[in-house]
């Protein structure tokens, strides 16, 4: 490099954040001319990530976890110092409600579809007929279809509506606040299509692809599959944070656009403080319907303006373990849309995170809100409590109301990766690299929303900074 180089990371959530730190750390280690200035609009980094201390609880009020075989995030925990600091979930049972009552999640299911058939016989979840309807799957050919689909398309040919809407609908919507039918088979699961394309039956494809459980010894693992840090997920980013350079983060800074310089290379970043930042390169991280406002010379990102995007909730209670009766044998349970509640998903923080509450307390997360549900979330605190209390005081014997309850709202939140979501994201990514050399979208509107799935794209954009700052 034969000058001083800069990058703009606009957004500070996860994925800039950690296209930020990865940035810095090689900018350190290699002793390079690079200066980096990360843009927040918002008083304060992490994005979805917030955690509130309150009374001995620790509360999440976005995501809680992330899956501890994507390795990417415990990586980064390590990388800013907080090895120590991760822990895995408490094992244990997890239900669907269906019909007002608690059904067990049969065991060998694998986001719905069964790999063990005696579970799935004797499970009360489903009736003859759609126990009958989903066997078919052993002789249904495979699909004809050769573009992207939807995920119910897809789930309701090979296991009928019955396993789809009690089963499978709950989980996936757990993930994506999004409506089955809608949303992208090939941008959200793609190995279950190419499960059915290599053994035709789903059932027995996932059998076969599934690694067996580790037979149990004299000291069997009680660690489920999830991590968090012990002080909650918020410390990551304050630790991401501390290691940055304090000149490097502008926060409560909104970026109006950016404008590629006409007679040399580089981009301008006008800021609404009335303030410029000339950027050799800039990484994007913000939410997809925000790129045309930011670029507002390139008419190709509007068609993520009309993407939709879901708003939910989390309400968070806590109780005396006295007012809570203790029969919950499990972590939570997923709501079936045919059900007539308004939660989603209730997740007994006490039992599945233990370190989260203080001894005789109970700590209870609802969620409320997915696509086509989404009012509840404009109502106030107060009338979401009520709703929440009457729900689980249906599910739940609950004696008194809550000590305290915390709601928190993410407007718009949850990206929909509907179909033909894969081609869209690689359209705008060709043309991207040719209009506007030096610039990187990332983050959870594109190419996965979970934490991991944001700290791969993060790390690779670090990857294609360096390369073109450096050639």
């Amino acid at each position: 490099m034969d000058s001083h180089k800069t990058v703009v990371v606009i957004g500070g959530g996860i994925t800039g954040l950690t296209a930020a730190y990865y940035l810095q750390r090689a900018i350190d280690e290699q002793e390079l001319p690079i200066d980096i200035k990360l843009v927040e609009a918002s008083h304060k980094l992490g994005g979805k990530i917030q955690t509130v201390h309150k009374d001995g609880f620790i509360i999440e009020r976005g995501p809680d976890s992330f899956l501890e075989r994507k390795k990417s995030a415990a990586e980064l925990a390590k990388d800013v110092g907080l090895e120590e600091e991760l822990v895995n979930n408490t094992v244990g049972k997890s239900f669907v409600l269906v019909n007002d009552k608690l059904h067990s999640m049969p065991k060998g299911a694998v986001m719905g579809i069964p790999t063990q058939i005696t579970p799935f016989i004797t499970t009360n979840l489903f009736s003859v007929q759609g126990k009958m309807r989903a066997a078919a799957d052993f002789i249904i050919p495979r699909s004809k279809v050769s573009g992207d689909q939807s995920l119910g398309r897809f789930f309701r040919r090979r296991l009928g509506d019955e396993v789809v809407e009690n089963l499978i609908e709950p989980l996936l919507s757990g993930i994506y606040a999004g409506d089955i039918d809608q949303l992208s088979l090939q941008s959200t699961f793609p190995q279950f299509y190419e499960v059915e394309k290599k053994y035709r039956s789903l059932i027995l494809g996932m059998k076969n692809t599934t690694p067996s459980a580790p037979k149990k010894t004299l000291n069997p693992k009680t660690q489920g599959i999830f991590q968090t840090l012990k002080g909650g997920l918020q410390s990551i980013v304050c630790a991401i944070e501390e290691k940055l350079p304090a000149s490097s983060i502008l926060k409560g800074t909104r970026v109006m656009k950016v404008l590629r310089k006409v007679d040399e290379e580089g981009y301008t970043v006008y800021l609404n403080n009335g303030k410029n930042i000339e950027a050799d390169s800039v990484v994007c991280t913000v939410p997809h319907m925000l790129l045309a406002d930011l670029f507002p010379q390139y008419d190709f990102f509007g068609s993520f303006k009309h993407v939709p995007s879901t708003s939910v909730a989390t309400v968070a209670m806590a109780f005396d373990a006295n007012d809570v009766a203790d029969h919950m044998d499990g972590t939570g349970f997923v709501v079936s849309r045919n059900s007539d509640y308004t939660i989603t998903a209730c997740t007994w923080t006490h039992k599945k995170w233990p370190h989260t509450t203080p001894a005789g307390k109970v700590l209870l997360r609802s969620y409320v809100g997915r696509a086509g549900e989404e009012t509840v979330v404009d109502l106030p605190d107060e009338e979401i409590e009520q709703i929440v209390l009457d729900d689980l005081k249906r599910i739940m014997d609950l004696q008194a109301k809550p000590e305290f309850t915390i709601v928190t709202r993410w407007k718009q939140a949850m990206p929909q990766y509907t179909i033909g979501h894969k081609e869209r994201v690689g359209k705008m990514n060709k043309i991207v690299s040719e209009d506007l050399p030096g610039v990187y979208i990332a983050g959870s509107s594109f190419e996965g929303l979970g934490i991991p799935d944001c700290i791969d794209q993060g790390k690779a954009v670090v990857n294609k900074v360096l390369t073109y700052i450096n050639s």
